[in-house]
């Protein structure tokens, strides 16, 4: 592996060595001038740089939360503080937008044509910028790294942390989409030269690398759909039973019983709010939290009425049902810019049992609470929190 490496990272130099030195302005002082000592440790760092990410197989592979570089591309200038952005080339100036002008054709990915998985790989690239509105998020990301840098921001730390959370969101993105594109060209860079060094290893490494960011970008290209306004918020998703009884009861149950793997499964932290058990199975009503990113964006398309037709498990006659369970999903903003003043004479506090199992006293004291806002008639209640005396 080691003899292999420094292999790449020599013909890496080769191919760097071909490159002219292009002069670019920038804020750093010690790169910005035009000197030929400048340019020289601006060619030193790059060769570096590069060699750093070929060993780390791409930049998109560097441990989250390491210091970046100001630029990502050999080829290119990239500010991540959005004072200039520059799209990755190759070293033959071949571009994204260059390669999708090209039109190569995109077959199944199981053949092995690199050309097929670049394009395939830039189709993506395009469809995201396009999904995230690129020019506009740009701009708002020019926005608010002023609004950041200015001295007074954390006078009002509401204000602030939207601001940061909403700038930081955007920087993510950005990167996320610039990352796929400086992997792209460095890959096909990889391909060129090791068709001129007839070294067939190491372009079958970057043909499986193309392959592997092909996959990858589709999972990217679903996220993107994820820009509306909440969609990074987690949420709250309530399933409540609706017309067929029992039957309805049990098919809340299984709903909610889905949604919860489903959050599991995307690694999202998942709590019980509140559960109400139907008298003979399944659930009346129950509340579960969502925690991680865009649970919401995830999740809202669910919300509505969902039935099922069966024969009901239920009826010993053997007949079919309809049942219907209603779901809610709500955002979890969580960042305390909206604050409501609420009149006390305005809620309407009423006592009643837990439902459950029973045991200390949960079933024969009144230990639930509802409160309701009489003047809009939102109800929130709470039966899982144990409650020593009233």
């Amino acid at each position: 592996m080691s003899f292999l490496l420094l292999k790449t990272l020599g013909k890496r130099s080769k191919q760097l060595s071909r490159i002219p030195t292009r002069k670019f302005s920038c804020p750093f002082s010690s790169l910005s001038s035009n000197n030929s000592s400048s340019n020289n440790s601006f060619s030193i760092f790059n060769s570096w740089y590069n060699s750093f990410n070929r060993r780390n197989k791409g930049f998109s592979s560097i441990l989250k939360g390491s210091p970046k570089p100001p630029f990502v591309s050999t080829w290119g200038v990239r500010f991540l503080s959005s004072e200039a952005v520059v799209e990755p080339t190759t070293t033959d100036g071949l571009t994204v937008e260059g390669i999708i002008a090209k039109s190569w054709n995109i077959i199944d990915e199981s053949e092995n044509d690199w050309k097929s998985h670049a394009s395939s790989i830039a189709q993506s690239i395009h469809l995201i910028k396009k999904r995230l509105k690129w020019k506009r998020l740009m701009d708002r990301l020019e926005v608010l790294s002023a609004q950041t840098n200015k001295a007074d921001l954390w006078d009002d730390p509401v204000h602030a942390g939207k601001i940061s959370r909403e700038h930081g969101s955007l920087m993510k993105k950005m990167e996320d989409v610039m990352a796929i594109e400086q992997e792209l060209v460095e890959h096909i860079d990889m391909i060129k030269l090791a068709r001129e060094e007839n070294d067939p290893e190491l372009e079958s490494e970057s043909v499986k690398a193309l392959l592997r960011i092909r996959r990858n970008v589709k999972e990217k290209e679903l996220e993107a759909l994820l820009s509306g306004e909440h969609d990074y918020c987690s949420c709250f998703i309530e399933v409540q039973a609706g017309a067929g009884g029992t039957e309805s009861m049990d098919w809340a149950s299984m709903v909610m019983q889905m949604y919860k793997l489903w959050a599991q499964r995307k690694g999202y932290g998942v709590s019980v709010v509140d559960e109400m058990p139907g008298e003979i199975a399944g659930i009346k009503r129950a509340t579960i939290k969502v925690d991680g990113e865009n649970a919401f964006g995830y999740a809202k398309s669910e919300v509505g009425v969902h039935r099922l037709v069966r024969i009901s498990p239920f009826d010993s006659a053997k007949r079919r049902h309809t049942s219907f369970a209603a779901v809610a999903v709500i955002p979890i903003l969580g960042d305390g810019s909206t604050r409501v003043q609420i009149n006390e004479s305005d809620l309407r506090i009423d006592r009643f049992r837990s439902g459950g199992a029973g045991g200390q006293s949960v079933n024969k004291t009144e230990s639930a609470v509802r409160i309701t806002h009489i003047p809009t008639g939102i109800t929130a209640s709470c039966q899982n929190e144990s409650l020593i005396a009233w």
